[in-house]
């Protein structure tokens, strides 16, 4: 369906010349962008034509993304919203159609994860995490459903590989909201990467292949799937580099620390 994309150094890839018109006229968002997988999906989607907003809660990481996804040739704008808060992702998705006049598509990230055990976990952590992945996706679909009813949503939801029985009820909340949006006629897909983001665009592409087939006009008519996306393992130095974002992440408190 896709055709394969070659890979340059530093672990980035660059789309064959077929790909890069798949998503011409195309406007597609990417919600918490500014962290994980947000980067190689917003550069692989701008790879192939759309024009791409970047929203995400921190603007200094969301700036330095669009810059290099310009520096690529990309046409992608930063936005900073929380579109786990209703008002502010109205005013997100305002601005967007004030720029564009549109609003195709979005991917939104509900993946991030805790590194505590589900006996550690404190309501706080807890909370976070709902609000994260659960409330940020439901807060969306509604705000869609209510204003833009067309435009699809393509979900990256909890990582397969995470442990603990604080995933299950986000995971099954999440799944149940995607295998039920034709009741209210709309297009909703969950994908369940294997892992977390590498940080090597190429041992992550399976995902952001998954996302560009879900994104192409001609598969519109697909909606309610579930989909798992197996991922490359990380090399020993892939882990390092996984290790080095998580600490990054802990750091700026995208994640929650391990005890």
């Amino acid at each position: 369906m896709l055709a394969a994309m070659t890979s340059s150094a530093g672990g980035a890839f660059s789309p064959s010349p077929a790909q890069r018109g798949l998503l011409t006229n195309q406007v597609i968002a990417v919600t918490s962008a500014d962290q994980g997988y947000g980067r190689p999906i917003g550069t692989a989607l701008a790879h192939a034509g759309a024009s791409v907003i970047l929203v995400g809660t921190a603007p200094e990481n969301l700036a330095a993304i669009a810059s290099g996804i310009e520096q690529q040739g990309g046409q992608v704008i930063p936005l900073a919203a929380d579109v786990s808060v209703p008002l502010d992702c109205i005013s997100a998705l305002g601005r967007i159609l004030d720029i564009y006049g549109e609003l195709h598509g979005v991917v939104h990230l509900a993946d991030k994860r805790a590194y505590s055990t589900f006996q550690d976990l404190s309501e706080n952590e807890w909370m976070d995490l709902f609000g994260a992945n659960v409330k940020s996706t439901v807060a969306l679909t509604q705000v869609l459903r209510r204003r833009h009813p067309q435009t699809w949503l393509t979900i990256v939801g909890p990582h397969r590989d995470e442990a603990g029985l604080q995933v299950q009820p986000q995971r099954g909340a999440i799944r149940s909201l995607v295998e039920h949006a034709g009741q209210e006629d709309m297009r909703l897909n969950l994908l369940l990467p294997s892992r977390a983001s590498s940080g090597d665009d190429r041992l992550d592409q399976p995902l952001t292949d998954a996302v560009l087939a879900l994104a192409m006009p001609s598969l519109g008519h697909l909606g309610g799937n579930v989909l798992e996306v197996p991922l490359p393992p990380l090399p020993r130095a892939g882990q390092a580099r996984s290790d080095q974002v998580r600490a990054e992440q802990i750091r700026s408190g995208q994640v929650d620390r391990q005890p």
